[in-house]
């Protein structure tokens, strides 16, 4: 199994669709012609984030609770510090963390950025890959 897209319901639809095209390197792609606005971004040829108009009237059942953050996992050294450059280009904020190690599994480094009010995105990798 493999998370498939998220869907991020927003009010301003241009400030995160620039997000996660200028700094999460995703691109605009096709998306059908539904009645609500929006976009389909994607990595990989496959529609990874779904950005929705938070202004059009939901469907009752559609509201909270939502999901807390979706996270990117960022597989090598460049990968991550191509990202912090694009953060620092753009003057993004953001928030880093660390996962200590747990068996098997290295220490993770983790970016929180804080999309819009009620949305966090994280980017993850390996520590050895976020450390200079």
């Amino acid at each position: 199994m493999q998370l498939d897209h998220a869907t991020i319901v927003t009010a301003d639809l241009e400030s995160a669709r620039r997000f996660f095209v200028d700094i999460a390197g995703l691109t605009e792609g096709a998306r059908p012609p539904f009645s609500i606005d929006g976009y389909w971004l994607y990595a990989n040829g496959r529609p990874l984030i779904h950005l929705i108009d938070a202004t059009a009237p939901a469907s009752p059942g559609r509201t909270a609770p939502r999901i807390d953050h979706i996270a990117f996992r960022m597989e090598s050294a460049a990968e991550w510090q191509a990202l912090l450059g694009r953060l620092r280009v753009h003057g993004v904020d953001y928030q880093t963390a660390h996962v200590p190690q747990m068996g098997p599994q290295e220490a993770q480094a983790q970016l929180f950025v804080a999309l819009a009010p009620g949305v966090v995105v994280e980017f993850v990798t390996a520590l050895h890959h976020a450390q200079p």
